[in-house]
């Protein structure tokens, strides 16, 4: 992987984790406010659900494959 690639995956990586937490702090401030609407609280996990997968992508392609 070259040094270029390496760099923009790092940065995405740091944006994806950076809108991971803040989508915790929203879910919390959410749920710790009282009433809230159920809908957009299950698309507010589910994007957080997604953030995780793709963090979990982009970290395996900065780790090489050492087995193989």
């Amino acid at each position: 992987m070259e040094n270029e690639e390496r760099e923009a995956l790092q940065t995405r990586l740091k944006e994806l984790e950076t809108e991971h937490r803040d989508l915790d702090d929203i879910i919390a401030r959410i749920v710790g406010g009282g009433p809230f609407d159920q809908i957009q609280m299950q698309r507010l996990k589910k994007r957080k659900l997604l953030l995780k997968d793709q963090i979990s992508r982009v970290r395996s392609r900065l780790v090489p494959d050492w087995i193989a």
